[in-house]
């Protein structure tokens, strides 16, 4: 019972940074442009640092094949994810607004927001390559067939992907680039400065609690009152949606990691970020496609919360 305590310790503490996040929203000392300020910040800063340091600490020139099976083990088991969630959407015959809303929320998870500061409280900072390596997997389907599928939900539709847009969707982000960037190194069996490292080391270490202060102002933004019952009867699917999202998804990827061959802390990792909650970006495409983003906000605040009780229980069943 160690491991579930410890889970439990974990999701405690990564809860209470959360309620710092609401606080400071039900006060009034953070608004709009306070949480554009952090996700930037986050996105476009401190996760390339975390990248850095996590991939070039923790991986080497002779690990680089090894991580390239993970990647592909991670991106079948999202697909197969995404599979599954086509046909539950047809078989819950949901409305136009809410399908592909329903089959995003269900597919792809939050390996960013919550996935590293989750990991990282559950594993320590050994944890980040494969944080990352399967953050690269995840996004490729979100920049994709989660860009495709809310489109076809809303009714404010801007175009297909197209090629370039995918490309520029998926590789022009910072933490993808950082991944690229570091790969490279580790390739060419080259290392960073000292004083880089150290530098990148320091901001590294405002992911974690910058990341579940973010997140926790999100649930203030969304309000606890659409989790009233009158109110979720209304969100059909939403009970499949979390199970499918924070049970049968780890499940599938535990398959995955099985058949390739993956095992200790990678195969722990994955699984943890295969069941995590709904990827942020759904909430917001649902809002600017004009697809149901009540729906994607309570599916995303319910998948958050339920998370810390699903992880711990999944720490158990992985011994």
């Amino acid at each position: 019972m160690d491991g579930f305590f410890n889970a439990m310790s974990a999701s405690l503490v990564l809860l209470m940074l959360m309620s710092v996040g609401y606080f400071m929203g039900a006060r009034g000392w953070m608004n709009a442009s306070e949480k554009k300020f952090i996700s930037k910040y986050i996105v476009n800063i401190a996760v390339p640092c975390n990248c850095l340091t996590g991939l070039l600490n923790n991986l080497d020139h002779d690990s680089l094949l090894e991580a390239g099976i993970m990647v592909a083990a991670a991106l079948l088991g999202v697909l197969m994810t995404l599979l599954l969630s086509l046909v539950l959407a047809t078989l819950l015959r949901l409305p136009r607004e809410r399908w592909g809303v329903f089959v995003a929320m269900t597919a792809f998870s939050n390996t960013l927001f919550i996935g590293l500061p989750v990991s990282t409280q559950l594993f320590g900072d050994a944890c980040v390559p494969y944080v990352m390596l399967y953050y690269l997997a995840n996004t490729v389907f979100v920049q994709s067939v989660g860009f495709l599928l809310i489109e076809r939900a809303g009714t404010k539709g801007r175009g297909s992907v197209t090629l370039s847009s995918f490309l520029k969707g998926v590789f022009a982000k910072p933490p993808i680039l950082a991944v690229f960037f570091s790969l490279l190194l580790l390739t060419l069996d080259v290392g960073l400065p000292a004083p880089i490292m150290k530098w990148a080391g320091y901001i590294s270490g405002s992911v974690s609690p910058l990341a579940l202060i973010y997140c926790g102002f999100i649930i203030y933004e969304l309000g606890l009152s659409n989790l009233r019952p009158s109110q979720l009867r209304q969100m059909k699917g939403l009970p499949t949606m979390l199970a499918a999202r924070l049970v049968i998804s780890p499940l599938i990827c535990a398959g995955m990691c099985r058949l390739f061959g993956i095992t200790g802390l990678a195969y722990q990792v994955f699984v943890v970020e295969s069941a995590l909650p709904v990827v942020s970006q759904v909430t917001v495409m649902a809002g600017d496609f004009g697809a149901d983003d009540k729906y994607a906000a309570t599916g995303a605040t319910l998948s958050t919360l339920a998370c810390f009780i699903t992880i711990p229980v999944l720490m158990v069943l992985m011994g």
